[in-house]
């Protein structure tokens, strides 16, 4: 679906490089910026994709190990008390509240619930109470109150008097849950390559079928320089890019909107893959000792391959997992359930163990840009539907955040990487 950058990602918005504060009080202008060169270590793969075999060696952005291995991914459920901030979702209401991006979120997991895919998603979920029909119920009871509530305080309390909130156990037993963001970015592209549009996305070979494994890797599809003057694929280029690296985020990120020369916008998205595991460029780096992960901030990082620039061609091989692409025409960006993705009402989890379409509640620091165009921290506490996947959401200590789309939801994203706690909404049985 859209980039994943946590405190080690990179954060490339339209060609320029902004310098993040870690996530605490601390402000960051957004002015500050120049063009960007390097990769970095990414957390996430969005658009639709099945999800690959589990890595056991796999961890989070913060250097935290990661794993399915839970008996149940939701913790006993809890009462919500009213007049705590859990629960108070203040963005909703007001003069710039956004509301109508909660139900129209709602609406499409609701129009997911409705699928034969959504039924058989839920036919062996590992916790018996958590079923189809009572997350139906739970969203369509949920809308009937947004609509009818006149403050935060009063949905809170409506909230607190009729559902449960199960917690995700984390990924350390206790609830500790890693959030990151991921964005929608704006790159420009050509339909033909030119001397200044050099780096190609691929539609699906018309024989994958056929494929012997094991698969061409990333190497092979696009060579060691990323311009695939000899792919084993040439000729079903789709789109050139001007960058490598925007062309490698493409990848990570799953979609795209796209700039032609001509002006005019459409987008790709997630159509297919080559079968490889995810493999964190930023982790490589960091394995081969070439930086330490502790600290291993974007300005370290994006400064090492200004200083080093031949291995950028050197690491973005290592991340074999190759993904192709089909233009969607300008289309909202999609989830891996196939509906759209709503900017801060949207998160991305681990599909093997948590509740697909189901509604949540983020507790954890976010990051807005305030009126002087600065980076500022935030505790929130944000109903979201959880509506994506990633190849990088392993376990239930992960989950990704949606942005939006363009400059301002990629800044946001790329400096999002903060601990707190996930919980999911339920209706009380007795309802």
């Amino acid at each position: 679906m859209a980039i994943a950058l946590g405190s080690l990602g990179l954060v490339t918005v339209s060609g320029v490089k902004l310098h993040p504060a870690h996530a605490n009080s601390q402000s960051q202008s957004l002015l500050t910026a120049k063009p960007a060169i390097g990769p970095s270590g990414l957390s996430g793969l969005k658009g639709g994709e099945p999800i690959p075999a589990p890595n056991p060696n796999a961890v989070a952005p913060d250097g935290q190990p990661l794993s399915r291995d839970v008996e149940v991914p939701l913790a006993a459920p809890t009462a919500l008390t009213p007049g705590s901030a859990l629960g108070t979702d203040w963005q909703l209401f007001g003069n710039r509240g956004d509301r109508r991006n909660l139900l129209k979120s709602i609406d499409y997991s609701l129009r997911y619930m409705g699928t034969a895919s959504s039924v058989e998603a839920y036919r062996n979920y590992p916790m018996e109470e958590v079923t189809h029909g009572r997350v139906v119920r739970s969203l369509r009871r949920f809308r009937e109150l947004v609509v009818a509530a006149k403050s935060a305080k009063e949905l809170q309390t409506a909230v607190a008097r009729e559902f449960d909130l199960y917690s995700s156990v984390g990924r350390d037993g206790q609830g500790e849950v890693y959030f990151t963001g991921y964005f929608v970015p704006v790159y420009r592209a050509s339909r033909v390559r030119t001397e200044e549009f050099r780096y190609p996305l691929y539609r699906v070979p018309g024989n994958q079928d056929q494929w012997q494994q094991p698969y061409p890797t990333r190497e092979e599809l696009e060579g060691k320089d990323g311009e695939g003057t000899e792919s084993v694929i040439k000729g079903q280029e789709l789109f050139w890019l001007r960058d490598r690296m925007e062309a490698f985020l493409v990848h990570i990120q799953g979609s795209a909107r796209l700039q032609l020369p001509d002006g005019s916008i459409t987008s790709v998205g997630y159509a297919g893959n080559n079968g490889y595991p995810y493999v964190s460029v930023g982790g490589e780096i960091a394995k081969d000792g070439r930086l330490p992960r502790q600290g291993m901030t974007l300005p370290v990082m994006i400064r090492w391959f200004e200083q080093n620039p031949g291995e950028i061609n050197n690491y973005l091989p290592r991340n074999h997992r190759f993904i192709f692409f089909q233009e969607t025409n300008g289309a909202p960006a999609q989830g891996n359930l196939n509906v759209p993705v709503t900017a801060d009402r949207s998160i991305a989890t681990d599909r093997d163990l948590m509740p697909p379409g189901a509604l949540a509640l983020v507790n954890t620091s976010l990051p807005y840009v305030n009126g002087a165009g600065r980076i500022e921290y935030h505790r929130v506490n944000r109903f979201v539907l959880d509506q994506d996947t990633g190849s990088a959401m392993i376990g239930p200590g992960r989950a990704d955040y949606f942005m939006g789309t363009g400059n301002r939801a990629g800044a946001r994203a790329g400096v999002t990487g903060s601990t707190g706690r996930l919980y999911y909404l339920l209706l009380r049985e007795a309802n």
